[in-house]
């Protein structure tokens, strides 16, 4: 079975179960600053679990893209990837944990045919502050699982949440397919080595955490459950890892026409060709985002150009001294159109932003290789031969020199870097850097905060007033709102005049002062759109969607949290109007007290 194959069956399977077929969201969040990337299906429907109507009714499924980057360093073996798309079904106050077990194995065993023998599965263990989850393993006996097969782990493996301090949370059950592999003495689920594949978890927001750590039932209990398609498909084609799957090999075999080496042909090499596939693979989902955001030194472009740079540096490996990067780029464009057509709308961006990543780099690279020279005379004097850590790190802080280029560069003069210093410095650099995130990141999709709320309602102003100063062009690209301000990208080619910007803030602040109601329906995409609502990064037409109406004024598809009427808004003020990415901008706003 194929990847698209799978993805369809299982729309078809919960459809058939009265599951409502919603549209996967944008890898870029909207409104949540807590995380850099959708990392799961269940991320955009955050505010629904924790309780809010969803317009599409209480049993969902859909398809989602995402991006995990905190194994990067893993990426290269034969599981870890940094993009991969999970299935998703869910239950929002409807079914619970038999009905949701039950379709999971009916889906696992008679739609894809997988022999029940293969499969092991882990329930919560239970601890001082919850009982052990004996519901769900009762569940998996009755349909044949024994008990030699189903294994009782920690808080670290089996539950989830809360998505903030306090919240909905609680058990999960995770289901494993024996790969045949031979396992040690220690070998269970969930371990490394290779004997078992994780392939769906099914999560059970069953308690409510408190501030003083104890943890309630809910009254109202979901059902979040997440299947990965790449790892799905290498137990459902007997293959040994993900790259042997059509998901890579078109890639792999691309890669190798063009350095001129085959996979599988040389171990090490392979590594070089798989991390190559992984991240040329997930930026090129990142570029051609519909929130699509472009190569920075902060924040999620951080992470894309850290994804483009170790793709080339790992090209070198492969022998590419140039660009290469577009061709595979083009051909993973080509490969998803059908199941997201989306990309096609951005993708001579995208790789117009590759190639101009992949230049930028192969200059950094120039430059450092000139540096390292420079130093040479006196690094040679060291008796130690040793280069000192604090010295490849400058190398790697100011110049952005890779660490193993460094390392290549020492051992071809007969040196060795100072690595564990060098790990030093680098550790004492992150821990910089997160105290920085750790003020930037607060709020999110956990935090309704009533500031929260302020600042999503003023977006939906500002967006329509941009509309009415600059042009209909103007649609938003993306926002991340906390507690204290809210930043909006949207799309306009040239800087905002002092009087473009003085005129926006002028009608936020009218239709502030007018004090509109705030008020919502639920109705079809299209109709919403043959009203002229602002909808944007909705996939589906016939996806039904909640229209947020404020007074006669903005008319605009949202899920997010609203005030009653602008009255209750305070008095706004933009404070910087910036460049986002070409062609689109930036602005930076906060609400105040009124007068």
């Amino acid at each position: 079975m194929t990847a698209n194959e799978l993805r369809q069956k299982y729309i078809e399977f919960f459809v058939s179960k009265n599951h409502a077929q919603i549209a996967g969201k944008s890898l870029i969040p909207e409104n949540d600053p807590t995380v850099l990337f959708t990392t799961a299906g269940m991320h955009p429907l955050v505010p629904y679990l924790l309780g809010q109507e969803h317009p599409a009714g209480t049993r969902l499924v859909n398809y989602q893209r995402c991006v995990r980057t905190g194994d990067i360093d893993d990426v290269g073996d034969f599981s870890h990837l940094t993009f991969f798309e999970m299935l998703g079904n869910w239950s929002l106050g409807d079914y619970f944990k038999e009905e949701s077990i039950r379709m999971s194995f009916e889906f696992l065993t008679e739609w894809l045919r997988l022999p029940a023998e293969k499969l092991s599965i882990t329930c919560f263990a239970g601890d001082e502050s919850v009982p052990r989850d004996d519901e769900s393993a009762e569940v998996w006996r009755s349909l044949g699982i024994p008990d030699e097969r189903i294994w009782f782990l920690g808080r670290e493996d089996n539950w989830w949440g809360p998505a903030g301090a306090t919240g909905p949370c609680g058990p999960d059950t995770e289901i494993f397919v024996d790969t045949g592999a031979q396992g040690g003495p220690d070998s269970r689920p969930g371990g490394n080595d290779g004997k078992y594949m994780e392939v769906w978890n099914n999560v059970f927001m069953q308690y409510n955490k408190l501030e003083d750590g104890s943890f309630v039932e809910l009254s109202r209990r979901c059902v979040d459950t997440g299947m990965g398609i790449e790892r799905t498909i290498t137990m459902l084609q007997g293959k040994r890892n993900v790259y042997e799957t059509e998901v890579f090999t078109p890639l792999l075999a691309r890669i190798g026409d063009l350095c001129g080496k085959r996979y599988g042909d040389d171990a090490e090499l392979d590594r070089a060709f798989r991390i190559v596939a992984d991240h040329v693979r997930t930026a090129t989902f990142i570029l051609a985002d519909e929130r699509g955001v472009a190569p920075t030194n902060v924040g999620a472009g951080y992470v894309l150009r850290r994804l483009i740079r170790r793709a080339v540096r790992f090209g070198r490996k492969l022998g590419f001294d140039g660009p290469f990067l577009t061709e595979p780029a083009q051909l993973v464009l080509d490969m998803y159109d059908e199941p997201y057509p989306m990309l096609s709308d951005r993708a001579e961006e995208a790789l117009r932003e590759l190639h101009a990543e992949e230049e930028r780099f192969l200059m950094t690279l120039k430059k450092g290789e000139q540096e390292f020279e420079k130093m040479l005379p006196n690094l040679r004097k060291s008796e130690t031969g040793i280069i000192p850590g604090r010295i490849a790190f400058k190398l790697y802080d100011t110049y952005g020199f890779p660490i193993e280029m460094t390392e290549e560069l020492a051992a071809e003069e007969g040196m060795s870097v100072d690595r564990a210093g060098f790990d030093e410095a680098f550790r004492k650099h992150q821990e910089k850097s997160k105290l920085e995130s750790d003020k930037v990141f607060k709020g999110g999709l956990a935090d309704r905060t009533e500031e929260t709320t302020k600042l999503h309602t003023a977006t939906h102003l500002l967006h329509q007033a941009l509309r009415d100063v600059l042009g209909d062009h103007v649609a938003q690209k993306g926002s991340n709102i906390t507690p204290e301000r809210l930043r909006f990208d949207f799309s306009h080619g040239e800087k905002m005049t002092p009087d473009q910007i003085q005129e926006v803030e002028r009608i936020v602040n009218h239709q502030i002062e007018r004090d509109l109601p705030v008020s919502w329906r639920t109705m079809k995409i299209s109709d919403a759109r043959a009203e002229g609502a602002v909808a944007l990064f909705v996939d589906k037409y016939d996806e039904d969607v909640k229209v947020y109406d404020i007074g006669d004024y903005s008319k605009e598809v949202c899920g997010g949290p609203h005030v009653e009427s602008t009255g209750d808004l305070g008095r706004f003020r933009i404070k910087k109007e910036q460049s986002s990415s070409q062609g689109v901008r930036r602005i930076k706003a906060v609400l105040e007290p009124k007068e």
